[in-house]
């Protein structure tokens, strides 16, 4: 009986360890997928980042290939816009109520408007005819990658405008006398997508003090060649 009860119980511990024997198998089956699913993930990942540098070197050289078109742009309209003074200057010579302020040309309110009114003076007009012909003659040099714009700036003094007039504020009266100019140099020929009116009323003062001098100096219309 004592052998028989041996035998049962080693039969039994045999069980167990095939039973472990199992579970281990189980457990390197596992581990060995693992390491396969690892290996592919491992690969899948070398992909991606080889795939990211790629598109970070191809982002560079776009970046840098349009950093430098656009410097090569610049440029060129900074050729175009020395071209463009350079005859304007030759054009209007010495005119009375106007000068050249940095990249800029400066018109006295006096010469392009009544006071306190937006419709072009006769002499406003002939002046604004000269530059018009000027940037039809530059225009069809400027090559199409160059977006400009002849931008026209209103500005005022700090007087305030009469109550009860046409317009509530100087910042009206300043976008309206910019927008009267460029309605007229569409007249003439100049492209409308070509032309932007802003006004800046008083904010934007050329000359401090509230002398008479100074706020005629204040109270101008400014062009300028620019890109969009």
């Amino acid at each position: 009986r004592r052998v028989t009860l041996l035998n049962e119980q080693v039969e039994v511990l045999r069980a167990q360890l095939r039973q472990l024997q199992g579970l281990l198998d189980e457990a390197e089956q596992r581990d060995s997928d693992a390491q396969v699913q690892i290996q592919a993930l491992g690969s899948q990942l070398n992909t991606a980042l080889a795939q990211v540098a790629a598109e970070q070197r191809a982002r560079a050289e776009v970046e840098a290939e349009r950093a430098r078109l656009l410097e090569e742009e610049n440029k060129n309209l900074e050729n175009f816009r020395s071209e463009f003074f350079g005859r304007l200057r030759e054009i209007l010579g010495d005119a009375e109520g106007v000068r050249v302020v940095g990249d800029r040309f400066v018109f006295s309110s006096s010469v392009l408007f009544p006071p306190g009114g937006v419709d072009l003076a006769p002499a406003g007009q002939d002046q604004l005819a000269r530059i018009a012909d000027t940037i039809r003659t530059i225009d069809d040099r400027i090559p199409t990658g160059i977006d400009w714009i002849l931008r026209v700036d209103g500005h005022t003094d700090d007087v305030p405008v009469s109550g009860g007039g046409r317009y509530a504020d100087n910042w009206e009266l300043s976008q309206a006398r910019a927008l009267s100019v460029v309605q007229f140099m569409i007249t003439l020929g100049i492209p409308p997508n070509r032309l932007a009116a802003t006004g800046f009323g008083k904010f934007r003062p050329i000359a401090e003090g509230t002398s008479n001098a100074a706020r005629a100096q204040n109270r101008r219309i400014e062009l300028k060649l620019t890109q969009r």
